[in-house]
């Protein structure tokens, strides 16, 4: 089956806010003294929205590795793989977008990890109000993995399948990663040459 590109609509984080905003602005309409056919679905639609809610509350503080945005607390209980360089003769890389909203965790990670260390690649990470899945970027360098970004279009289109299949059986892949320039902004790329190694295993 296909990787999904977005999160089903009922696992958008923002959905239930905008169900009970809805329903609180019928409340403008639908008065006490309306008849009981039409006043008590609405209180139980009312209802059963703010439980949706605080459902969704309760879920979302609970500790997941990675989290439901894709970020990773720690490499505890995580199987890596290693997509090691692949020595040719012109090195491809490729940047690591959005980097400039991480910035401070750029930094540390540099300031813990040195300049080369590795990033590991999260499939169905998304940014807060979005419902598009994205390949998050967590540098892993130091003492522990911080959000650097997403890949490209390009690069999350070639091997979002891939990545989603080794996360669907319980894997999150790792790759070379390299923190560019001397201060902010800081820039990140990844060397994605052992990707071609893996995918030729899974064939």
């Amino acid at each position: 089956m296909p990787a999904p590109r977005s999160k089903p609509l009922l696992e958008w984080e923002p959905l239930p806010f905008l169900v009970v905003l809805l329903l609180l602005l019928l409340t403008g309409i639908v008065r006490p003294q309306a008849a009981p056919w039409l006043l008590w679905p609405f209180v139980l639609l009312i209802v059963a929205a703010v439980a949706w809610l605080v459902v969704g509350l309760v879920r979302g503080g609970r500790p997941a590795n990675p989290d439901r945005w894709g970020d990773l607390t720690d490499l505890e209980g995580l199987e890596l793989v290693d997509a090691t360089r692949v020595e040719r003769a012109v090195r491809t890389v490729v940047p690591v977008v959005d980097t400039y909203r991480h910035q401070p965790a750029i930094e540390l990670a540099r300031l813990h990890g040195g300049t080369e260390q590795h990033a590991v690649l999260v499939p169905r990470a998304s940014r807060w109000l979005s419902r598009r899945y994205r390949v998050g970027v967590q540098l892993v360098g130091g003492d522990r993995p911080r959000h650097a970004g997403f890949l490209g279009a390009a690069a999350d289109d070639r091997w979002r399948e891939l990545l989603d299949g080794r996360r669907e059986r319980g894997a999150y892949v790792r790759v070379p990663a390299l923190v560019t320039g001397g201060s902010r902004p800081f820039g990140v790329e990844l060397d994605l040459s052992g990707l071609e190694a893996l995918a030729a295993d899974d064939d």
